[in-house]
């Protein structure tokens, strides 16, 4: 019967390691997508124009080394394709639906109209 057992656990092991979900379900931590993870917000808040530090600040759980490897490959990127920087539409954690620049504009309250009596 032990044989079995472990014949069948041999047998099962080339399946179960290769399984992300598997790994996702038992909360088991990946070093390789956290890293790919920090690389990305690094990026991206290189591609937003936001500083170093900034991105620092505002990711204080992930990995530095990561966020500036992003960082810097994107400042790299945008260098050499002539890329702009693109605003970010988040202010303080809110979505701003018009970009600063743009005057506000409000639209005229309707007329009431009076009713006799």
């Amino acid at each position: 019967m032990r044989k079995i057992v472990c014949f069948v656990f041999v047998a099962a092991l080339p399946f179960l390691s290769a399984c992300d979900r598997l790994a996702d379900t038992l909360d088991i931590p990946n070093p390789a997508k956290e890293t790919a993870n920090a690389q990305a917000i690094g990026g991206a808040c290189r591609q937003t124009g936001r500083s170093i530090e900034d991105c620092y600040a505002l990711n204080p759980e992930e990995q530095k080394a990561a966020i500036f490897s992003g960082w810097k490959s994107m400042n790299e990127y945008m260098i050499e394709h002539k890329l702009k920087e693109v605003p970010s539409v988040v202010a303080n954690g809110q979505v701003v639906l018009q970009p600063p620049h743009a005057p506000i504009v409000v639209a005229p309250a309707p007329a009431t109209q009076g009713t006799a009596h």
